[in-house]
């Protein structure tokens, strides 16, 4: 059985498409590798479609997915707690997880094994909390900007375990353990020509804009998150904030944004085929294939490798 199956591809690839194709197939669940669905009411412009997580009738869960409030700056260390929290949940349960995204900096430091070391107990903060009711405990975690999986709050006791770790990262920089590469796991590419990866990622800029694209980010700005802050996202949030501030025309914002977005899956690209010069097997899939073929190219894949292993 394997590990991990990871799922990446360039933006517009169709890649989520195929991981809830595969989980549904599979019986198994959804860990997402993109550094901006993290965020709460960040949607359109992140490509958050939620029904595409069903297939066939069937919801598939999803983790690592509306975790955080706009605004805040996750960064690595946090992923790669609140991955191997959710991975040791789906994992627990009999189930391979899926891992399903493009932003190949959290892909590659999962296949690595970065890890962080366990965070200590700490007593007398416990102690503290012991008497507190379970909205009191939300509310003490919300205080914190290291914010968790919001299954870290369906008890009092996984609450006050995420309080404390809360509480350490806020006190000290973590460090990473010695890597533990992922020895068992499938990588499966999806590959789209550039042509092709141009036209989709044109027309699904200017649905987005029609799906009220615009409108979103002025809520984020609305609800009093600075400028600087969505800038700092990058691509959609970066040049709508500035046309919606004054700093670009309509017209301005829409040609760099296109712009901005080829060069970003230009550099996914860069970035996957850096990671099979840097020793990683990937599997590439075109795009265009039937997803029933895909589906069966990878269970012929998995079968394989597991012949191999016996």
């Amino acid at each position: 059985m394997l590990d991990l199956i990871t799922i990446l591809g360039p933006t517009a690839s169709g890649k989520t498409t195929l991981a809830v194709a595969l989980a549904a197939h599979l019986d198994t669940e959804i860990i997402s590798a993109d550094s901006r669905q993290i965020y709460r009411s960040m949607d359109i412009g992140t490509g958050k479609d939620l029904a595409e997580y069903t297939y066939e009738g069937k919801q598939i869960p999803y983790h690592l997915i509306d975790i955080c409030p706009p605004g805040y700056k996750y960064n690595l260390f946090e992923y790669i707690r609140d991955y191997h929290q959710a991975y040791d949940d789906i994992v627990a349960r009999g189930k391979t997880p899926i891992l399903c995204g493009g932003t190949g900096l959290y892909i590659e430091a999962v296949l690595k094994g970065y890890a962080l070391p366990p965070v200590p107990e700490n007593p007398e903060l416990r102690q503290s909390l012991a008497d507190k009711t379970l909205p009191e405990l939300e509310a003490i975690l919300q205080s914190y900007k290291t914010l968790h999986n919001q299954t870290d709050t369906d008890t009092c006791k996984r609450a006050i375990r995420a309080i404390e770790i809360a509480e350490y990262y806020s006190r000290q920089k973590p460090e990473m353990l010695e890597p533990h590469p992922v020895k068992n796991a499938l990588v499966v590419g999806v590959n789209i020509d550039r042509e092709s990866r141009r036209a989709r990622i044109t027309q699904r800029l200017h649905d987005r804009l029609d799906q009220g694209m615009v409108a979103e980010v002025q809520g984020l700005l609305d609800q009093g998150i600075d400028p600087e802050s969505l800038i700092y996202y990058g691509l959609e949030y970066k040049y709508i904030t500035e046309y919606l501030i004054g700093r670009t025309t309509y017209d301005q914002m829409v040609s760099l944004l296109e712009i901005a977005i080829h060069q970003f899956a230009k550099r996914q690209m860069t970035w996957f085929r850096g990671m099979e010069r840097r020793g990683f097997s990937i599997f590439w899939l075109d795009a265009f294939l039937p997803l029933d073929e895909k589906l069966a190219r990878i269970d012929e894949e998995i079968a394989r490798r597991e012949s191999t292993q016996a």
